[in-house]
């Protein structure tokens, strides 16, 4: 299936372009010293101190990112991203509907393409300056839904491709199966549990941290991807 092999291709392209760009921003951010004396200076604002935000959420993704020279990096990886993404689920759409013998779009399908098109948006609209209280709730809203898609769109894919283990026993890797199953279920929890602390003041170290975290979560779905399908197929 021709489809199979587009899917493996994508999944590594999702995973790693948006992985190295917000290091690269990250990277960028706290080594402005490399940029000075070009026409890439470094904003103040996108400037930090060494710090691992991973461990210690030091800055945020945004602050990383959304500042000259660093959106030039981040804002075309991450709409590249977006139509790889789509094109994943249009491929898993067309590939699930083969096996099943059906012609129809699937919920992953819908919401898969919804969070690419937030993924898009956000994207966009970062470090546009408008000093309206419902920018603000915009930027946010459309971030939540790429999250909240996004996390639906993988748990129904998974949820299929388990219905289909025994068709797909040659085709697959069925541990690769498992622990994306284990992924998509983990990032549920940690976001239902992480609500109450995300929706008060305060906590800004913790908030970064996860942001950085929960976002390479996310992404691994991707890597997991590439090696659920066996090489042979």
């Amino acid at each position: 299936m021709n489809e199979i092999a587009q899917i493996r291709k994508l999944s590594i392209w999702i995973f790693f372009i948006p992985l190295f760009a917000i290091n690269l921003c990250l990277y960028i951010s706290q080594n402005p010293e490399f940029l000075d004396n070009t026409i890439f200076v470094v904003d103040q604002i996108g400037r930090s101190g060494f710090s691992i935000p991973y461990l210690d959420g030091s800055l945020s993704i945004s602050r990383a990112s959304r500042t000259y020279p660093q959106y030039l990096i981040f804002k075309p990886s991450m709409i590249i991203t977006s139509f790889f993404l789509f094109y994943y689920w249009k491929n898993n759409n067309i590939l699930v509907n083969n096996l099943y013998g059906t012609n129809i779009n699937f919920r992953f399908k819908t919401f898969g393409i919804l969070s690419a098109i937030f993924l898009a948006i956000h994207s966009v609209f970062l470090g546009i300056k408008f000093d309206i209280q419902i920018y603000k709730l915009f930027r946010r809203v459309v971030l939540l839904l790429f999250i909240i898609f996004e996390l639906i769109a993988q748990g129904y894919l998974v949820y299929h491709f388990y219905k289909l283990k025994e068709k797909l026993n040659k085709m697959i890797n069925k541990k690769i199966l498992i622990i994306k199953m284990i992924l998509v279920t983990a990032l549920v929890i940690i976001a239902f549990s992480s609500l109450p602390t995300l929706v008060t003041k305060g906590n800004t170290h913790f908030k970064h941290m996860l942001e950085w975290n929960y976002f390479v979560g996310v992404i691994l779905f991707y890597l997991l991807s590439r090696f659920f399908w066996r090489r042979t197929t």
